[in-house]
């Protein structure tokens, strides 16, 4: 059975910036170095600002990346359907696979990317871990980093001027720092679930029926829905 314990270590990193921030992310940066020293070097200049700067920054950054004027989000019903109904669908099967890990969630939503890198951490049953790596966390990391696309941010920018009139202040430099958080995550996800048997073209699992139930992957035999 896969060790997946590192992903409380890497929920962490995109949880708000609060007192313990810098000192957790020290502890993930020397876990990494260790046991993924390739997806290391994608986590590098992430971790590299972390240690260099001040709290209350990273904090602003961590806030116009995720919160203010946003350039993805952390919910991954809405990274992978947006506004659709599917994205509901997706929130009540996360809900009820939490209540089972018995994994707190708080304030945050149960789709959200600290959640659910936790629950990984907690889930037992192997083969479904493993479907959900591929299907769900693969896709919707892929899909945030996306939006780091310069021109994309830019057309976002542009956009804004014209409805808000305004773009807040921002880190020129670490702008784009949390790039490398979410490519090196997908760098480590794809190390331990490398099964070829889930990448196919069809990506997203169906959300009705019994998926994400809580019952093995062999109690049931999900129907798939087309990438969105």
């Amino acid at each position: 059975m896969k060790t997946t314990e590192h992903y409380k270590l890497l929920a962490n990193l995109f949880k708000y910036p609060g007192e313990d921030y810098k000192v957790n992310a020290k502890e993930c940066a020397s876990y990494i170095k260790e046991n993924y020293p390739e997806s290391y070097t994608e986590f590098a200049p992430f971790f590299d600002f972390v240690a260099a700067d001040t709290l209350d920054n990273i904090e602003g950054v961590f806030s116009r990346t995720f919160h203010i004027q946003a350039i993805c989000f952390l919910d991954l019903g809405y990274v992978l359907f947006a506004e659709d109904y599917k994205r509901g669908e997706f929130l009540v099967k996360m809900k009820n696979e939490q209540l089972l890990a018995n994994n707190d969630c708080g304030t945050e939503l149960a789709d959200n990317l600290p959640n659910v890198l936790t629950l990984m951490s907690l889930l037992k049953d192997q083969d479904f871990l493993e479907e959900f790596a591929v299907r769900i966390m693969k896709k919707s990391l892929g899909k945030m980093l996306e939006e780091f696309d310069v021109a994309r941010m830019e057309l976002k920018d542009k956009i804004r001027m014209k409805k808000q009139k305004v773009v807040l202040d921002e880190d020129a430099v670490n702008k784009n720092i949390y790039r490398y958080a979410i490519n090196g995550l997908l760098n480590v996800v794809n190390k331990d679930f490398n099964d070829d048997k889930y990448n196919d073209p069809v990506i997203v699992p169906t959300l009705g029926g019994d998926f994400l139930s809580g019952c093995t992957t062999s109690c049931h035999t999900p129907e798939p829905i087309k990438t969105v």
